[in-house]
């Protein structure tokens, strides 16, 4: 977007300056500027090209950042619904026997802070 921009303008100003040449010398030199736009081009170019490969970088690592949240989720999730499972499971437990609950109170009787 950015060099479709410079084009552009270069177009423009190639247009104004066949048009209407400068007035008075208080203006800058048409010339001058079309090769100041060249330049900023150019450098714009340069930097483009500098800088691909890291904006490439940042989305491949966004993209794996998103991947390994999203998997971490999915196995919280697992946990929790295992979690909840293996609770439920916990309280429907069946009650004891008798002779379950007869070593339970031989137990607590040795030890009271049960």
């Amino acid at each position: 977007q950015s060099e479709s921009d410079l084009d552009y303008v270069q177009y423009r100003l190639k247009g104004d300056i066949k048009t209407n040449p400068p007035d008075s010398a208080s203006e800058k030199n048409p010339v001058t500027l079309l090769k100041e736009l060249s330049a900023i081009k150019s450098q714009y170019q340069t930097l483009y090209a500098r800088f691909k490969p890291v904006a490439v970088e940042q989305k491949e690592t966004k993209s794996h950042i998103c991947a390994t949240v999203n998997r971490t989720i999915n196995v919280i999730r697992k946990l929790q619904k295992q979690y909840t499972k293996d609770y439920k499971s916990y309280l429907e437990l069946s009650p004891l026997t008798k002779e379950e609950k007869t070593a339970a109170e031989q137990l607590k009787s040795h030890m009271p802070d049960l």
